[in-house]
């Protein structure tokens, strides 16, 4: 999952050296966390969110069905 987000992001920003990406896992639900460079905070979240909206879509659409559920959070 970390490689999607990451390959979805990285053609979005100019700094794609700085996306990370932490991962924390509880007993319900598996949490991304997403930080950019601060100039590329705008491109990943978009106008009025749609691009983060977006990329939550296909994130969660490529969820494997198994008892978590997943978040992204974008920093």
């Amino acid at each position: 999952m970390k490689a999607l987000i990451k390959s979805i992001v990285t053609s979005l920003v100019d700094y794609p050296d700085d996306i990370v990406i932490k991962v924390t896992e509880e007993d319900s639900k598996v949490i991304y966390h997403l930080t950019v460079h601060p100039d590329d905070v705008g491109k990943v979240i978009g106008k009025n969110g749609r691009i983060a909206k977006a990329i939550r879509t296909v994130v969660y659409a490529a969820n494997t069905g198994g008892n978590k559920r997943i978040f992204l959070d974008i920093m």
